[in-house]
């Protein structure tokens, strides 16, 4: 429908859809086992990372067949990313969050039975793939229980408690898998996944009543799969969206999943423990930041934009100090802002979501959210590859292997200035958003082939939520 049509059909639509999922006790408590699936996941999946020397010993390998295990991981998270949004869209929220339990438990539990390195590569391939199913879903219970205006706080959260996750995994299963070895350690960790999926089975619902989703014509056969595909990705927000994500998350991944404790100790000089310090602080800020991101979002959505290029930008001078500052070991002072700043990557990357979630109708919501999800994962990737590779080429040089954040982050910083205009007036063309009459204007005029042009995007000005649209679009 083109946006004038759009525009002049909102108010009514407006008044005919229906209403916010009423949030309350209820959803709280739905919400909540969705998330403690998410948290479980989240400890698995960072479980390596406290056992890394345990694993080579294990296994008989060297540090490059272990830093497989990670990028197996990413691999297969970033790769199900679309197929499970298309699941979570066919098939509802408990079955895919089921099968994902199911699954990461299962690798979990083979990781620790494992006898060789290649049936350990195997299982945390499963491990992997049921992990990738569980944030998608946990992002879709906070849009289906809770009203609109409470979506970005409630993403934030669900970020916020997987590094809580991440925290569990560094402060108990590391003395843990000290203390009784490696298989008790890693079977027994493996008991919690049977923990979460009692409730999920017995209690979790995938909307409340009345408040369903469209049923689609059809959902099923190929056609559908490109069908969802394509009118997502056509969407500006949904691409836009993206980019937010592979441009924010992946300097604080690469940094916690692998190369910041080889950074902190080889370049920087600073002992495993002071190092470990540093890492966990970047786990706090991430928490604490989220909490506060969550928040403005949710009063204020033209911070957006300023938010996630803001992240950006800082990060990337923050780094630059780091790695250029004089004789190579920077001052502690710094080293702490920097872990500081690269907590906010993370609460950024959630921004993401928050473009593609109203470019969206209800029925696509989880395809969209796993194109978006694949940004950062996408990006990380790339990073974790290519400074291994500017390791080994230039003889440990930090300052020139680290170098590829910034080109990363200028390719993504490029293709947000580029769609921001494009997603914010479609966003305020269908009634999500009150702007002033001149910028809705310009929003509705008949579109050209001509890209935008230089003119300032449209300014948000309501600070509240957006009402539902027409009737077949449920309000995320």
């Amino acid at each position: 429908m083109p946006a004038a049509a759009t525009a002049a059909t909102a108010p009514a639509a407006r008044a005919a859809g229906p209403a916010d999922p009423p949030g309350g006790g209820r959803a709280v408590a739905v919400w909540c086992i969705g998330v403690a699936v998410y948290f479980v996941a989240v400890i698995f999946r960072t479980s390596l990372g406290v056992a890394g020397l345990e694993a080579a010993d294990r296994f008989h390998v060297g540090a490059s067949a272990l830093s497989t295990f990670s990028l197996l991981q990413l691999l297969v998270y970033a790769g199900m990313q679309v197929p499970v949004g298309l699941m979570v869209d066919r098939l509802g929220t408990k079955k895919v969050l089921t099968l994902g339990a199911v699954l990461f438990t299962t690798g979990q539990l083979g990781f620790a039975l494992a006898p060789s390195y290649e049936t350990a590569l195997a299982a945390r391939a499963l491990l992997g793939c049921g992990d990738a199913m569980t944030f998608i879903s946990v992002l879709r219970l906070g849009t289906r229980w809770f009203p609109a205006r409470r979506a970005p706080l409630m993403a934030q959260l669900a970020g916020l408690v997987g590094m809580a996750g991440n925290l569990v995994s560094t402060l108990v299963l590391a003395p843990v898998l000290h203390g009784v070895g490696w298989t008790a350690a890693f079977a027994g960790s493996a008991a919690a996944g049977l923990v979460v999926l009692v409730p999920l089975v017995l209690f979790l619902r995938d909307h409340p009543e009345g408040h369903g989703p469209t049923p689609a014509a059809r959902t099923d056969g190929a056609g559908f799969v490109r069908r969802q595909i394509k009118e997502s990705w056509s969407e500006p927000g949904t691409r836009l969206g993206l980019w937010v994500h592979f441009t924010t998350q992946f300097p604080a991944m690469v940094f916690l999943l692998l190369w910041g404790m080889p950074f902190l100790i080889e370049a920087q000089g600073l002992t495993r423990s002071t190092a470990g310090g540093l890492l966990t602080l970047v786990v706090a800020s991430n928490m604490a930041l989220g909490l506060v991101y969550g928040q403005i979002i949710g009063r204020r959505q033209s911070t957006r934009i300023p938010l996630a290029l803001g992240t950006v930008g800082l990060t990337a001078l923050l780094w630059g100090a780091v790695l250029a500052y004089p004789g190579g070991h920077a001052p502690m002072w710094l080293l702490v802002t920097l872990c500081l700043v690269l907590g906010g990557c993370g609460p950024a990357s959630m921004i993401g979501f928050d473009f593609a979630r109203p470019a969206n109708p209800a029925e696509r919501q989880g395809t969209a959210s796993g194109i978006t999800n694949m940004g950062g994962f996408i990006a990380s990737m790339t990073t974790l590859l290519t400074v291994g590779v500017l390791l080994d080429a230039t003889g440990d040089d930090y300052r020139i292997a680290f170098s590829t954040v910034f080109v990363l982050q200028a390719l993504g910083t490029t293709r947000i200035l580029s769609l921001r205009r494009r997603a914010l007036s479609r966003e305020a063309a269908r009634g999500r958003v009150t702007v002033p009459a001149q910028a809705t204007a310009r929003a509705t005029a008949p579109t050209t082939a001509q890209e935008p042009g230089p003119e300032a995007e449209p300014r948000l000005r309501s600070t509240a939520c957006p009402r539902p649209e027409s009737a077949g679009r449920e309000t995320p």
